[in-house]
């Protein structure tokens, strides 16, 4: 039986989740959960999750409901199909890899979701553009941490953790697309960014890269979501409380 995994592409760590299986053949079965229509807090996700966020992982009646932790099982549960440059088994290569997953969730991760957030979910539940001052801080603290990025794990190396792609990569990349979904190029300017970010997607493959941001780079769309989904004023009390 596959394994099942739980997901909405809109977010970055499902994103990463999705690729990892989709390039290295892990047989799943994919199960929707529509944020946007507010499906995390129905009632038969509820049986898979209680914490009532993506991705989720089922298998048989294992679960797991953290993105770092499903991508860990993956490579470790199917070493016949994942290579092991996605998780290194040298010891010192491993640990710079877990040293940046456990930064990127309250840095790369917290900054970039921010920015999505302010620059494409908040004018559209309010019909307001946040103010300038918190959206000039939100992309100054953008900025802060992808130099950081640059300067204390990518270095001058071709990936993260050295010379091969790995879990930290394809985690980084995803987090790093969600602003650029909102129309705001973080790699323009930034040559050594770039080459990076081509490396990585050629590991990966166009194609399949470009399928799973698809609906990222559609985000224009989710006013019409939004409200078709009655959304809207559900959210509204929650983007207030950021305001007040």
């Amino acid at each position: 039986m596959n394994m099942e995994l739980y997901l909405d592409l809109h977010s970055q760590p499902c994103r990463s989740v999705y690729l990892l299986a989709k390039r290295t053949g892990i047989p799943f079965t994919f199960k929707s959960v529509d944020l946007s229509a507010g499906q995390q807090f129905g009632e038969d996700f509820g049986k898979v999750s209680v914490v009532r966020k993506v991705p989720a992982m089922k298998d048989g009646d294992f679960i797991l409901t953290e993105s770092v932790a499903i991508l860990q099982y993956m490579v470790e549960k199917f070493p016949q199909l994942v290579p092991g440059h996605w998780y290194p088994s040298d010891l010192q290569r491993r640990a710079l890899v877990n040293e940046f997953l456990s930064w990127q969730h309250t840095a790369l991760r917290a900054h970039g979701s921010k920015v999505f957030w302010f620059r494409a979910v908040v004018p559209v539940v309010t019909g307001v553009a946040v103010p300038k001052e918190k959206m000039d801080s939100a992309l100054e603290d953008l900025k802060q941490t992808m130099d950081l990025f640059q300067s204390k794990f990518l270095k001058d190396s071709s990936f993260i953790a050295g010379e091969e792609v790995s879990l930290a990569d394809l985690v980084a990349i995803v987090e790093i697309m969600q602003p650029v979904g909102t129309g705001l190029d973080v790699f323009e300017g930034q040559p050594a960014l770039s080459a990076w970010r081509e490396r990585v997607k050629k590991v990966i493959g166009e194609e399949l890269f470009d399928e799973a941001h698809q609906s990222i780079m559609n985000v224009d769309c989710l006013a019409k979501t939004f409200q078709d989904n009655g959304m809207l004023e559900f959210l509204k009390p929650r983007i207030n409380k950021m305001f007040t």
